[in-house]
């Protein structure tokens, strides 16, 4: 009897995923909790845990298709002539737990704990002894079923089975994040015979581009005329997510330049200080906590429009998202509750979530939930922009280069580090003023710094 396993829903709100690289095919044998593939959503890309024992019948889903959740995306057979009915059969409760939570991608199967505390197992006959030929499920022993001897099948003695055949063990599988092994699989390069740096022997993103000799651009088709890349996974959602922004929000964006030369001298200062030792300080710290201040004493920025309710949602915490580049896409990470964090923390964070990003660790918990938002495009050189909003968010702040140029200071010409500041809002959840008035604090904090002790 065949036994379907449909993609899990992947929590929050997240309804289809991308198939990425299956690492099983039909005939493997599959144990629990044993990764068959990896698959990338709207916000990362994910290992896919089976929480299925039994042998592949066939994969229902080629790579690089997408496919919704609580669809069939592989099926298991059983490993014997004699079908055992439990050997293929989900190791968890498919109906949602007592408490109304339902199963999820983290931690639908079994762990040790479930198996040590005699965690329910669903079936259809009363357990019997497996054939002989059933595949091992575990090193550990199988706990108890009952104390009573098992039910008499027949009269007649049963066939001496012979002993199962011993099956060489699953390949062992190199130490590799799921980005690294997406950049394996598109350079056809086998992770086995390359030589790991990372922690615990771990290959990194670094090993891959040092075995092929450099890095290689996603994978393209070209013709004599154009070259083509397929649009996918994060890219895909992210367009999507765009063209719905700026189709539904109707966007508002002002912009003012500001002279921070006071916040250039105060990031060197900071820099300096025994208290920011060890933390990366730059001035989107301070243009951070800028933003934080301003939300606070303006919380209309920080809302959402919810067309069903036809009602305004005020957010009671700031999440604040920081768009970054990545070689999948634009991302935009988000730090919880960021109004808590002191200056410092507030640095750590800020860092810890771009190099997570690029390394493509992001957890899929920190790219949901934003509130508001930052891109900074001066890292890039450029003077400023008009961002479209993130969905969800009523603002986002772009933040535009620094250059030293000729401003009025205290009634003379003098050199200046100035910037140029940019908000685009959702005018049905910000008024002009409101807007206005939020991106004006913003400015006169980055304009004398001293702000961010009076008000933070």
């Amino acid at each position: 009897m065949a036994t379907d396993f449909l993609l899990p829903d992947l929590g929050e709100g997240l309804t289809d995923a991308e198939i990425v690289r299956w690492l099983v095919k039909a005939g493997d044998e599959v144990t629990l909790n044993q990764v068959i593939c990896e698959v990338e959503t709207a916000k990362a890309l994910v290992e896919l845990p089976s929480p299925i024992v039994g042998v592949v019948s066939s994969l229902r889903v080629a790579e690089g298709e997408t496919v919704m959740v609580g669809s069939p995306i592989i099926s298991f057979g059983t490993s014997s002539s004699e079908e055992d009915e439990t050997a293929t059969e989900p190791l968890v409760d498919s109906e949602p737990e007592e408490d109304g939570r339902s199963n999820m991608l983290v931690g639908y199967g079994p762990g040790e704990s479930d198996q040590r505390s005699g965690h329910r197992r669903r079936r259809s006959a009363p357990a019997a002894p497996a054939p002989a030929t059933a595949p091992v499920q575990s090193a550990a022993p199988a706990p108890v079923q009952s104390a009573a001897p098992a039910p008499v099948q027949s009269a007649a003695p049963a066939p001496v089975q012979p002993p199962a055949p011993v099956h060489s063990a699953a390949p062992i599988r190199v130490l590799a994040k799921p980005p690294v092994r997406d950049l394996a699989r598109r350079l056809g390069l086998d992770l086995a015979t390359v030589v790991g740096t990372g922690s615990n022997g771990a290959v990194i993103r670094s090993d891959v581009e040092s075995a092929v000799g450099s890095p290689v651009s996603p994978p393209v088709a070209i013709t004599a005329d154009e070259t083509r890349v397929a649009i996918s996974g994060v890219r895909k959602r992210t367009a999507a997510a765009m063209v719905s922004s700026a189709f539904t929000a109707p966007h508002v964006t002002e912009f003012v330049t500001v002279d921070v030369t006071p916040t250039v001298e105060l990031v060197e200062r900071l820099r300096a200080h025994r208290a920011f030792e060890g933390a990366r300080v730059t001035p989107l710290v301070v243009i951070a906590k800028a933003l934080v201040i301003a939300t606070v004493r303006h919380p209309e920025l920080n809302t959402r429009w919810d067309e069903a309710a036809q009602e305004v949602v005020t957010y009671r915490a700031i999440n604040l998202g920081i768009a970054v580049a990545t070689a999948r896409g634009l991302m935009v990470p988000n730090i919880r509750d960021v109004n808590s964090l002191t200056l410092r923390e507030l640095a750590d964070a800020l860092s810890g979530l771009a190099s997570r990003a690029r390394d493509g660790k992001t957890a899929v918990a920190e790219l949901t939930g934003g509130t508001i938002s930052i891109t900074n495009i001066g890292s890039f050189g450029i003077d400023s922009g008009t961002p479209i909003i993130n969905p969800g968010e009523a603002a986002i702040l772009c933040t535009g280069a620094i250059r030293r140029q000729p401003w009025d200071f205290q009634g003379q010409i003098a050199l200046r580090s100035v910037m140029t500041l940019s908000v685009s809002f959702d005018h049905r959840l910000v008024d002009g003023a409101e807007g206005s008035a939020f991106l004006a604090e913003i400015g006169r904090i980055l304009a004398d710094p001293l702000e961010l002790i009076a008000l933070g």
